[in-house]
């Protein structure tokens, strides 16, 4: 729907002048009068029942304030009496919960002084425990003290080439003394080619003596131990394996000696680690000095073969006493078959003894037997009678 000038024609003003035009309506200044009296007449009315409800409204609003001021005025009298109750039943709670408190702090300050006490015991305790604890560690400290010292002589006896060879003679000895008889073993003893090696074993049963030789290369070890980087180690290596080869060399060519040495000579190496780092790093070397004859040995390996010396030793010495073992026990055969031959005579002994007290037994028995008939006897007087005595009588001749 719209609109148009054509459609729209104004007129002289009359109440039934057509003032619009719509479509096929058409619209007349009384019908839009009557339209606007109605609209005022309707606002009106909307204004008068709005006022009304605004009086009413404020009416209702005057009595819910009265109403709800008396019920706040109640609210805050009994809210004043239960306050009131309150403070009076906290300040009762008060004086209780202090009564508590003081008996509580009390009982606390009682157990806190009996816990102080009792750890202050303890603390006592846990300090004189500490100051052995330390005593111990002082001790312990001064010991260390004492083996650093001892390792520092120690590192320097073996930075020497000298004290170094006294310190594998040194443990040598201690080895072969601990477990040998003073007879048994010679220190630096001469051979008839003029060299005298450290020690030699003599050998049960035989005049061959066993050579121990205590010279280890040390510092050719410890430069290849030490070694920093792979061509200073290999050199070292080269060296190493060149002065244990002369070394096996000088042992096999210098105290070997056929008639005078056992065919075996052997290499003391001072310390098990050395002897395992040529057992996994120098297999090779060590294959070598046995195929001359020579054995590396440890202090381990050496205790061991002056066990199987000792074993030996006594088995020589069995064997020599067994002629004088069989001569004892013939001896003690003989012991044994006279011992039997006398028990048989005191069995013999014994058995007349126990036929004698066997006669014994029956004349016991005999005379028991017959005192028992004596008793028996009726007497006809306490005293026997005495019969009187027969008179001579003559004899005349004839």
């Amino acid at each position: 729907m719209f609109l148009s000038r054509e459609s729209v024609r104004l007129n002289p003003m009359t109440l039934d002048t057509t003032l619009l035009v719509i479509g096929d309506r058409t619209i007349s200044l009384f019908e839009i009068v009557m339209a606007a009296a109605a609209l005022g007449l309707l606002l009106m009315l909307l204004a008068v029942i709005l006022s009304w409800r605004a009086g009413r409204g404020r009416s209702s609003e005057r009595e819910d304030t009265a109403r709800h001021t008396a019920e706040l005025e109640y609210r805050l009298a009994e809210l004043s009496g239960a306050l009131t109750g309150f403070a009076s039943q906290s300040q009762g709670q008060a004086t209780q919960l202090q009564q508590m408190l003081d008996q509580r702090l009390d009982a606390v300050g009682q157990r806190v002084g009996v816990g102080l006490s009792e750890q202050g015991e303890k603390t006592a305790q846990s300090l004189n425990t500490l100051a052995e604890r330390l005593a111990v560690i002082d001790a312990a400290q001064r010991n260390i003290t004492t083996l650093s010292t001892e390792m520092v002589s120690l590192k320097d006896i073996l930075a020497n080439k000298q004290t170094r060879g006294a310190f594998g003679q040194g443990r040598m000895e201690a080895i072969i003394k601990d477990g040998l008889h003073v007879r048994a073993f010679e220190f630096q003893a001469g051979l008839s080619n003029g060299t005298r090696p450290d020690c030699l074993i003599s050998l049960p049963d035989s005049k061959l003596k066993l050579v121990i030789d205590a010279k280890f290369p040390l510092e050719s070890h410890s430069a290849w131990r030490h070694a920093d980087d792979d061509g200073t180690r290999k050199l070292a290596e080269s060296k190493l394996r060149g002065d244990i080869a002369r070394h096996v060399k000088d042992i096999s060519e210098k105290y070997l000696l056929p008639g005078e040495t056992h065919e075996t000579g052997i290499m003391f190496v001072p310390s098990e680690s050395i002897y395992a780092d040529l057992q996994e790093y120098f297999d090779d070397v060590v294959q070598k000095a046995h195929r001359a004859r020579v054995i590396i040995a440890s202090p381990n390996v050496l205790m061991l073969l002056v066990q199987t010396l000792q074993t030996i030793v006594k088995d020589v010495a069995m064997r020599d006493q067994a002629h004088v073992i069989k001569q004892e026990v013939s001896r003690l055969l003989e012991d044994v078959g006279r011992l039997q031959e006398r028990t048989q005579d005191l069995r013999r002994h014994f058995d007349m003894a126990n036929s004698d007290l066997e006669k014994l037994g029956i004349s016991a028995d005999r005379i028991t037997k017959r005192a028992g008939k004596i008793e028996a006897m009726d007497m006809e007087d306490d005293k026997p009678k005495l019969e009187a005595p027969q008179r001579p009588r003559l004899i005349s001749g004839t």
